[in-house]
């Protein structure tokens, strides 16, 4: 066998050892709520509990009405409580650290006991005007992106700084580690505790929400009805696309044990619920 035919048997040799290894991934239906859930945009699990937390902005996501608030349901999607926490403008992100549950709140972070749904204080954000995503990392410290103004603050202890600015888009967070994985617009990022920037892919549509799978890849929604596989090293895979049916996907959670992704449908008035599945 020549140089060239050895070459080429061990690149075919690779490739279907590649092929093999290659996963691809799709989405099937459990179940959805009924169109009660006011205006549903962010969804928080507590697994342990079978519980999720859904903001509600129940009206216009800009308004300063005392409309939004916070419902609970179940992991089955069977309703618990539309008014677990009232008294809220158009909450969207949703957080926890402990017994806390942060939801940002146009220009404030509105912080919750988690027991009982009451709200237990506010924290102004100066200068903010539509605080959208919120994640807290392992030392209980908050971030919260602010779509209008560019910008990412960090809560610690109470006291708010700027931690990002001109961030375009900015919407979905997730703290993972040391890192903070951000959606700025079309961009799916991640920076590092000192605020350096890495791209990770680029998205078709504007990004919303993010959860980790577990194993370093991401599932990321877009508003409009998109949902996204996105690999560590940014190859992505569409697994939904509602948006002819004008079904919206906000901001989104995920089971990483059983595999179940919870995703709000804003203007639908439901939450939905779909079974990640795998193949090689």
């Amino acid at each position: 066998m020549n140089k060239f035919s050895k070459h080429f048997l061990s690149v075919l040799m690779s490739f279907a050892i590649y092929s093999g290894l290659a996963q691809t991934h799709k989405l099937e239906k459990l179940w959805e709520t009924d169109t009660i859930v006011r205006v549903p945009e962010s969804v928080l699990p507590d697994f342990k509990k079978g519980i999720l937390y859904v903001s509600e902005i129940d009206g216009n996501p800009n308004a300063v009405d005392g409309k939004g608030g916070v419902a609970k349901i179940t992991v089955d999607g069977k309703i618990i409580d539309l008014d677990f926490t009232t008294g809220l403008n158009a909450p969207k992100g949703l957080g926890r650290f402990g017994n806390e549950l942060y939801a940002a709140d146009l220009s404030e972070v509105a912080v919750i006991d988690i027991n009982t749904g009451k709200i237990k204080s506010k924290i102004a954000v100066d200068s903010a005007k539509a605080l959208n995503d919120i994640t807290v990392d392992a030392k209980g410290i908050v971030y919260v992106s602010d779509s209008k103004t560019k910008k990412i603050h960090r809560i610690e202890n109470g006291k708010v700084s700027t931690f990002l600015t001109n961030v375009a888009g900015v919407n979905g967070l997730k703290a993972v580690g040391d890192e903070l994985f951000i959606l700025g617009g079309q961009k799916f990022m991640k920076a590092d505790s000192r605020g350096n920037l890495t791209q990770i892919a680029m998205l078709s549509c504007g990004g919303d929400g993010l959860e980790p799978v577990g194993n370093g890849d991401f599932l990321i929604t877009c508003w409009a009805g998109h949902i996204f596989y996105v690999t560590a090293d940014g190859k992505i895979e569409t697994l939904l696309d509602t948006q002819e049916k004008k079904v919206n996907t906000a901001d989104l959670a995920y089971d990483n044990i059983k595999h179940i992704l919870y995703v709000p449908t804003f203007w639908g008035n439901k939450v939905m619920a779909y079974k990640l599945i795998t193949t090689k």
